[in-house]
């Protein structure tokens, strides 16, 4: 099997477990809104489409690189630990996991696990996973794509944490001041 074939297969399993295990979350007790979302889903929709064009055959201006065979591999296991990462913080979070931002009937600051390392370690996998998708494609469009995606993502942390803050107050605003927001080991 090729790196590109091991690469799609890896996003296909992803999207398709990760919508699945939607269904296993508590209802949200209150949400941000559709009006403070769509900045984000907009950016990330755009990022999403241009990232997933197909990088086959590309030549001249649109093919920035092209990894080799062992750098190809390197992005495709960087890219499974960074689903396993997002699996491990979506697994720890439980039934306070949601798609959108949102808080649940017992919310709480969850600072164990994942999170005792970033306090997006959903987002930190999957922007692992798409700038090693990025790299392996090495084309405009994976680049452009993985720089909007990764716009999108940081906005939405953003959104998340003002909503967090706004909801759990002081125990989230001392859980930022001790763990950083999407890289590990970096000053909070």
């Amino acid at each position: 099997m090729r790196p590109g074939t091991v690469i799609v297969l890896l996003w296909l399993i992803w999207v398709v477990t990760w919508a699945a295990a939607a269904f296993w979350a508590d209802r949200a007790a209150k949400r941000a809104g559709a009006r403070a979302e769509a900045p984000y889903r907009a950016v990330l929709v755009l990022g999403t489409i241009l990232f997933f064009i197909p990088a086959h055959n590309y030549v001249g201006w649109l093919r920035l690189w092209t990894p080799n065979l062992a750098e190809a591999w390197i992005c495709v296991a960087l890219i499974a630990v960074g689903f396993a990462f997002c699996w491990w913080a979506r697994v720890h979070l439980g039934r306070l996991w949601s798609g959108t931002v949102t808080a649940k009937a017992e919310h709480h600051v969850v600072d164990t696990g994942p999170y005792a390392l970033v306090r997006h370690p959903i987002y930190t996998g999957l922007l692992l996973a798409i700038l090693a998708t990025m790299a392996a494609k090495g084309t405009v469009w994976g680049v452009a794509g993985a720089i909007l995606l990764t716009i999108g993502i940081f906005m939405k942390a953003k959104l998340e944490e003002r909503f967090l803050r706004s909801e759990l107050g002081t125990p989230y605003d001392d859980y930022a001041r001790r763990v950083p927001m999407l890289v590990p080991f970096a000053p909070a």
